[in-house]
């Protein structure tokens, strides 16, 4: 079913208004608007039918709606079914539709239709052991043709149900909550509210899968959206309540988080498009803050897995220290170009810094400078020095909610190249960067953390070796004198004396212009931010670091 979906053509749907209601077991379906005059594909000359290709006419698309919307408010879940492009998928996901999540009573009604989609909004009515609630909420769905016999379907999704659907394997689920309900705090103990703090919608979440049933609370009757298992802790998405048909009574559960903080991470994505920051202290490890341009979607900040660009060049830059393969004020090549493993390097816009010195090629984010090392250095060495030194890429960081603690995986040749300033198969998120530049800063890979350890007595990830003094030292002159003299001098003037900053462009396939990453810290407070497709990291994701630096914690 998915390689006819593939080859399918979307329908074109416009003009249409539609009620369907299930009222007693009877369904009604009206549909008004549009000529009804298209035609369809006629026989061919010889007799033989022709396939029907192209676009579905607005006469088709409205008899697929039809068929569907039909059947499913009808309860008749194989006529639903057979009204798609995958029908066992359909029948399961409309089975459970009702046996799990308990909805009856449905009535849809489309909206105005744009191309391939037509949205439409679901009310019905949660009932479970005597409590019934109304619920309501927008969808969609696209009418496809099927390849082989050009029949126009539905194309079935499992979020045609519910947008919160989001893969297969998802499904509503009506009943007592497997864990009770949590008042999250701030460190001062102040409650902390998704209305004031929307990013922290599925933090919440996240802790009340981990902490609800230790936190003190009971559990209510709810209609919960229930994630399909990835079997990747990293990956995994939060439970999501959808209906409380009774509350629960909620325990209350101490966080790290700064308010301060936390409002001014809130307020400067809030404005941009994907982008995603953190905010941790390095002395300690505490994440004071944590935000995304989506709340209630993916964790970006947390959960990411996104190329970090020249931010690597922190981790690359010990490891060259360490090795005797680079020194701050030492001379060191920046040439216009590099080959290595067969692919030509270059820097930004091809410059080259003639008779400069380490600290110059880093300041100015010098690509070749860390490429002419690859020959120098084993495949594994990159992937050691960021496990062993920064703690990343193990797999086991436990900071109170699901994360991703980083990817440095071993590679050769060109690849491996391209891992040393932050391309190839490195794979971070804001979390991982911001822990980055605070090793860097103190010398100590200290493990992030939301909840404190006292609270489950859990063993945070530590890291085999801390950097030597030497190496400090060098990595914090090359990011201050970045931040002062090189690219991330905007955001982060006037900060004072310290402070250092990196930044960062990765670029990524089919992808116009580059991610933006900016990585710094300020005194005792370490941040770091990504601005999907944002450009230069200096100009997208720096000005959010700056006012998280400015915030404080």
């Amino acid at each position: 079913m998915r390689h006819e979906r593939k080859k399918a053509n979307a329908a074109v749907i416009g003009g249409v208004a539609a009620v369907v209601v299930l009222g007693g077991g009877a369904g009604a379906y009206a549909l008004f608007g549009g000529s009804g005059s298209e035609q369809t594909q006629t026989a061919a000359a010889d007799d033989k039918p022709k396939v029907p290709s192209g676009p579905v006419t607005s006469a088709e698309a409205r008899t697929a709606a039809d068929r569907f919307l039909t059947a499913w408010a009808a309860g008749d879940t194989a006529k639903a079914a057979a009204a798609t492009d995958d029908a066992p998928s359909a029948t399961a996901a409309l089975t459970s539709y009702t046996k799990d999540a308990h909805l009856t009573g449905v009535k849809l009604t489309p909206g105005k239709g744009s191309g391939a989609k037509l949205p439409f909004s679901v009310s019905t009515t949660v009932s479970y052991k005597g409590k019934s609630k109304p619920f309501a909420y927008g969808s969609e769905l696209t009418v496809v043709r099927r390849a082989q016999d050009g029949k126009p379907l539905v194309g079935w999704k499992t979020s045609v149900l519910h947008p919160d659907l989001t893969q297969d394997g998802d499904k509503l689920v009506t009943g007592e909550a497997g864990d009770p309900p949590i008042t999250a705090t701030d460190r001062d103990g102040k409650e902390l509210s998704t209305d004031k703090f929307p990013s922290l919608a599925t933090v919440i979440d996240g802790l009340r899968e981990r902490y609800g049933k230790t936190a003190g609370g009971t559990a209510g009757i709810e209609l919960r959206v229930v994630h399909k298992d990835s079997g990747k802790k990293s990956e995994q998405q939060p439970d999501k309540t959808l209906v409380t048909l009774t509350k629960g009574t909620p325990g209350t559960l101490r966080t790290t988080i700064s308010p301060v903080s936390q409002a001014a991470a809130e307020h400067e994505v809030a404005g941009r498009d994907k982008a995603a920051v953190v905010a941790i202290k390095p002395s300690t490890g505490e994440i004071l803050a944590v935000a995304n341009s989506r709340p209630g979607g993916f964790n970006t900040a947390f959960q990411g897995s996104l190329a970090p660009g020249s931010t690597m060049k922190i981790v690359t830059s010990s490891l060259l220290l360490e090795k005797n393969l680079a020194g701050v004020d030492k001379p060191h090549p920046c040439p216009k170009y590099v080959t290595y493993g067969g692919w030509k390097f270059q820097n930004d816009k091809k410059f080259e810094i003639k008779n400069g010195t380490f600290k110059a090629s880093f300041a100015r984010s010098c690509n070749t400078a860390f490429i002419s090392q690859a020959e120098k250095l084993h495949d594994d060495d990159l992937t050691k020095q960021a496990q062993e030194v920064f703690g990343l890429g193990r797999g086991n960081w436990s900071i109170g909610v699901p994360s991703f603690d980083g990817g440095v995986p071993v590679q050769s040749q060109a690849q491996m190249a391209a891992s040393l300033i932050g391309q190839g198969g490195v794979r971070m998120n804001p979390l991982n960067m911001a822990s980055v530049v605070a090793t860097a800063e103190t010398g100590v890979f200290r493990q992030p953390y939301l909840v404190s350890p006292d609270v489950d007595h859990r063993t945070l990830a530590t890291a085999s070796r801390k950097l030597s003094p030497a190496t400090v030292s060098g990595l914090r002159d090359l990011l201050h004198y970045t931040a002062v003299a090189g690219t991330a001098v905007e955001p982060m003037s006037g900060l004072g004396s310290d402070m250092g900053a990196k930044t960062g462009s990765a670029e990524v396939d089919n992808q116009k212009k580059p991610n933006g990453w900016f990585t710094a810290w300020r005194g005792d407070l370490a941040s770091a931010a990504v601005v999907q497709q944002g450009g230069h990291g200096g100009d997208s994701a720096g000005p959010v670091v700056r006012k998280m630096l400015l915030a404080g914690g």
